[in-house]
């Protein structure tokens, strides 16, 4: 299959990606998280704390403030216990757990793993992952590689002046063993939500970050040890605590570096880590993608331009003025929730809309080397939203105008039925939540400024978004449910964005719910 015609499968026709024969073999799946052998660790402590509130590190930080940073962006948060009920004929019911973390991710597979490079207190200089499972690092590489780090992200980066680089990885058969290639999808989404939740918790924390999506692939994979055939580093996020960090230099501008002659200066690394999986099925259309998205060279970073919209006709509803959020970050996770059939019929003010839409657009504004040092560019990512029962808004399909804080009428009524026709799943009435939430892209997924590379980008970002939007919408006591299994045509038709050259990117319902029963407990001393 060309990889053209992959993605746009992946968006518009997701029949055409999986073969008829795909079963897949939960007796051999692999664990959601990766598991090194025989190497040395650090045990992180597990008095964490049980607010953010307060929480922010003066100075560099202590090894027990990367603990309970790491454990808030990505640890073993809760337990979940729930009855599976059967339909009395094929499907048998059961008792079902798992253990989850503070953010979603598609089937609670959670392809992403966390490396760092860190240069704290009481800790040996050098590379390590965190293993999430016994909430411990795994040094990998130890030693000072300050340059080596700066020169892959094309000296854009003080990397000295940050205590530590977070590298977002995917491992490509932690969700490909279910979702066979549409997994492809799914990988870029779940590292966005995992960046924008990390760089949520690194706010509360006092750390300054900046995003880099653009870096030398291999250099990058060598120096953690990672075979590009099994796993690649999808985001760069250096950690600072210094007041005059300068972000997304210029130094070097005129300087050729290359992932080769980068690899050449290291001995590769090749670390044992147990999968579980007695079988790991090939799945080339994945190690393709990832081919050709990697960059060898810094001259081939790019800056890219936001979205710009044309105005339409429709009516304009101003939102009442709101402040941002206040609330505490620890609280709001652990209430998050993915109600699936468990949303209530309720009704949502124009005050609490506006909090929510202001908030997830506010908070998702951050450093990244596509903007560069340029201030207030247009996101790339839009959001647009179905409304229905809000108070004192007309039901409708409407696009989010933050620079104005109004919703602009893209086409009146109510759309739940054609919301819920677009379904290919039937896992969440759309009739019950009041709001549908649709983060929107450019349909050619930022192909023409990046390459293939941009597609993953785009669904990195619009991952970001979701994870505000989810966040926001905890603390002010609702919850959403972000969704794939939707015809993206037809919600284009809603919007009539089609013909602009946009297209939803994922679906979020949001709304008041009310928690099935289950057994939970927290994760945590």
């Amino acid at each position: 299959m060309r990889l053209d015609s992959f993605l746009h499968n992946l968006h518009f026709d997701i029949d055409r990606l999986d073969p008829p024969d795909w079963e897949v073999d939960w007796n051999d799946a692999p664990l959601a998280y990766k598991l090194y052998r025989g190497l040395p660790v650090v045990p992180l402590s597990a008095e964490v704390p049980l607010t953010l509130e307060g929480r922010e590190v003066p100075g560099i930080p202590a090894l027990s403030d990367i603990g309970h940073f790491l454990w808030y962006a990505f640890g073993l948060a809760k337990v979940c216990q729930w009855e599976l009920v059967g339909d009395g004929a094929e499907q048998e019911g059961g008792v079902t757990h798992s253990f989850r973390r503070f953010l979603p991710s598609g089937g609670a597979l959670y392809p992403s793993e966390l490396y760092l490079y860190l240069r704290v207190k009481d800790l040996p200089v050098g590379i390590y992952h965190y293993d999430t499972a016994h909430h411990r690092l795994v040094l990998l590489r130890e030693g000072d590689f300050d340059s080596y780090v700066a020169r892959a992200l094309g000296n854009r980066c003080d990397v000295s002046a940050c205590f530590g680089t977070v590298f977002v990885s995917t491992m490509f058969w932690k969700n490909f063993f279910k979702y066979h290639n549409f997994s492809y999808r799914l990988q870029g989404l779940d590292a966005g939500v995992l960046i924008g939740h990390l760089l949520e918790v690194a706010k509360r924390f006092g750390f300054s970050s900046g995003v880099y999506f653009q870096f030398l692939d291999r250099a990058v994979n060598h120096l953690l040890g990672l075979s590009e055939q099994d796993e690649s580093v999808y985001a760069v996020i250096p950690l600072s605590v210094e007041p005059g960090m300068t972000w997304f230099a210029d130094r070097g501008r005129d300087e050729a570096i290359t992932a080769s002659e980068l690899c050449r200066e290291l001995r590769p690394i090749a670390h044992e880590h147990y999968v579980r999986s007695r079988r790991v099925r090939p799945y080339p259309m994945l190690v393709r993608m990832n081919e050709a998205s990697l960059l060898e060279s810094t001259r081939s970073f790019r800056q890219v331009e936001g979205e710009t919209h044309e105005n339409v006709k429709g009516r304009t509803v101003p939102l009442p003025p709101v402040n941002r959020l206040s609330y505490d970050l620890a609280a709001a996770c652990k209430k998050r929730h993915s109600p699936g059939i468990d949303f209530v019929l309720g009704r949502v003010s124009q005050e609490q809309l506006a909090a929510l839409l202001r908030e997830a657009t506010a908070s998702f504004a951050y450093r990244n080397d596509l903007d560069g040092v340029r201030a207030n560019s247009e996101p790339r990512v839009s959001l647009y939203l179905c409304l229905h029962h809000v108070e004192g808004i007309p039901d409708g399909a409407y696009r989010y105008d933050s620079g104005a804080h109004a919703l602009q009428m893209e086409r009146p009524g109510d759309h739940r039925l054609s919301l819920q026709q677009a379904m290919t799943l039937d896992n969440v009435n759309l009739f019950q939540p009041p709001l549908c939430l649709h983060p929107a892209g450019g349909r050619d997924h930022l192909q023409t400024a990046l390459g293939y590379r941009g597609y993953r980008i785009q669904q990195m970002e619009a991952g970001m978004l979701v994870q505000h939007v989810l966040l926001a919408a905890s603390a002010l006591g609702m919850a959403g449910h972000p969704l794939l299994g939707y015809d993206a045509n037809m919600c284009d038709e809603i919007y009539g964005i089609a013909s602009r050259g946009q297209t939803c990117l994922i679906q979020l319902p949001v709304g008041p719910y009310r928690p099935a029963s289950r057994l939970e407990g927290s994760l945590h001393a």
